[in-house]
Parts: C-alpha cells; sequence; structure tokens
C-alpha cells in the first residue's frame, strides 16, 4: 500500500507541472504524470471538462514532499512583497486557507500562518491537526443528489443506449482523491447499487436490441 503511486498535486499547466517534478526527482522522490481530461464523472457531480496535469508519487513519500514544499515555501515568505494580496485578508479568510489547505499552494498556506500568527491569532500544532480532520471529514462525504442522473440511468438503459452504461459504470467505480493521498469511492453504497443495476441492464438490453435488430436485417 505504502508503494502504491496516489496523486500528490494537480495543475492546470504543464509548466507548473515539470517544474514540481523536476523538484521532487532532485530530492530521489519518484514520480508519475498523467494528462488527463475530467471524466464523465466529473461531469455528473457538476464540474466541468477541463484539462488537469496530475502528479503522482508514492504514499509513503507524502511526508517527505510535503516537508519538502513547506521548507521552500517558508523561505519564500521573507521576500514577500508587502502588496501581496493575503495581507488584506481577514482573520475568517486566513483561517479559511487553513482549513483548505488543498485548494492552496503551500506559500499562501504558510503565509496565512504567519499573517495570523502575527495578528495575535491562536496556532498551534492541536488547531492544525483539528483543521486538517475536519477537512478530511467533509471531503470523504459522498455526493450526494444522484437521484436524477440514476433515473436518466435507468431510462437509457432500457432503451438500450450506451448512455445508461457509461452512467452506471461511472455510479459504480468512481473515486475521489483526499489530501493524504487516499481514493474512496465518490458515490454512497445505495446509488452503486443503481449504478450496478443500471450497468446490468443496458448490457442486457443493448444486447437485445443488437440481436433484434441483426434479426430484422435478414
Amino acid at each position: 500500500m505504502e508503494n502504491q503511486f496516489s496523486v500528490f498535486k494537480k495543475f492546470a499547466s504543464i509548466e507548473q507541472a515539470r517544474e514540481l517534478i523536476s523538484f521532487l526527482n532532485s530530492n530521489t522522490i519518484e514520480t508519475e504524470l498523467s494528462n488527463n481530461i475530467a471524466p464523465v464523472d466529473n461531469i455528473l457531480i457538476g464540474n466541468s471538462l477541463n484539462q488537469e496535469f496530475e502528479i503522482k508519487i508514492k504514499l509513503s513519500d507524502f511526508d517527505k514532499a510535503n516537508k519538502l514544499l513547506e521548507a521552500v515555501a517558508e523561505d519564500q515568505i521573507s521576500t514577500v512583497d508587502s502588496d501581496y494580496y493575503l495581507f488584506d485578508f481577514t482573520d475568517d479568510e486566513l483561517y479559511d486557507i487553513l482549513l483548505k489547505q488543498d485548494e492552496w499552494n503551500e506559500f499562501d498556506y504558510f503565509l496565512a500562518k504567519k499573517l495570523l500568527s502575527q495578528r495575535g491569532k491562536p496556532i498551534d500544532d492541536n488547531l492544525i491537526n483539528s483543521l486538517n480532520k475536519k477537512r478530511l471529514n467533509e471531503l470523504s462525504k459522498t455526493e450526494v443528489n444522484q437521484k436524477p442522473w440514476i433515473i436518466a440511468g435507468y431510462i437509457f438503459a432500457f432503451l438500450g443506449g450506451f448512455l445508461g452504461l457509461i452512467i452506471g459504470y461511472v455510479l459504480i467505480t468512481s473515486k475521489k482523491n483526499l489530501p493524504n493521498g487516499q481514493r474512496i469511492y465518490s458515490y454512497n453504497n445505495v446509488d452503486r447499487k443503481h449504478g450496478k443495476t443500471i450497468f446490468y441492464i443496458g448490457i442486457v438490453m443493448l444486447s437485445f436490441y443488437i440481436l433484434l435488430r441483426i434479426v430484422l436485417t435478414q
């Protein structure tokens, strides 16, 4: 499990991805790069089709990689310009950065910690651990309100449409990455059971319509 590769960071541009890959490789961390277009399951939860460059590393290297990036970010903080946008953030907005660390780069995360500390706000390991745990719990929740897609899946499956198979397959297999490298199913057990039913109905009906068309054309 520890040698399994999992998504560490995502970037919108190949240049950013290659820069991090070079940095990690120079510190003896093995990487894998994948160029993905958001899959069909992202459409189901409302995400657009955006190209993503994913950097994967071994789960056993996550702590080492994070500490390396933290060290670089802390060095950069001393040279930040006074007009940097985070200086205008409220305390609540800065705490939100700490809560949603996975949505921010390491520089902004550590600058937020420094600014809160300078303002006399409590920042300690217990708070950080609590925020990290809270964030993981939030991200671990399964996607909700799949009823419209389930209904559409059944309709397309009974009509023998290939889209029914796709919807069923996505509901069954879709997973998402957590900041700690763990992968979990995107949908709850009930929705995944519907996905299996939709998928198998789709196979049966599609096969039936194909055979029927063959018979009718003879």
